[in-house]
């Protein structure tokens, strides 16, 4: 995490670490690069839904800015932003990405799922 980040916080906004959420090397290019493209939407929003075949599943999305209550977490290059109800759910999760062919793309590592479907999109606590 850079200790030394330039982004302005809206009032509410608090900063995190890698202890609520960590990016591998390889997913931090891969949001870097897709940020990038997104250039007027530079924060990874990363949540938690209800729905998927194990009752809560993973949301990924790319925004403009943090809102009020949200925990933002910079990795030097993808800057992730986690609602305060998810951050329940993603306590101590490892994000990675992978660009194989078969079974390649963002892959969550939730220590707080007691059970999680074969796709990998949805767990349960």
């Amino acid at each position: 995490m850079s200790e030394h980040s330039t982004v302005e916080l809206p009032e509410g906004v608090r900063k995190g670490d890698d202890r609520l959420i960590k990016l591998t090397e390889s997913a931090v290019a891969k949001v870097a690069a897709l940020a990038r493209k997104e250039s007027d939407k530079p924060f990874l929003r990363v949540g938690i839904a209800g729905g998927g075949c194990n009752g809560l599943s993973y949301k990924m999305r790319f925004v403009e800015a943090a809102r009020k209550g949200d925990i933002f977490v910079d990795f030097g290059g993808a800057q992730v932003i986690v609602d305060s109800k998810s951050a329940l759910y993603l306590k101590g999760t490892h994000l990675d990405y992978s660009d194989a062919l078969i079974s390649g793309g963002f892959k969550f590592s939730n220590p707080n799922a007691t059970s999680s479907c074969s796709c990998g999109e949805s767990f349960s606590v």
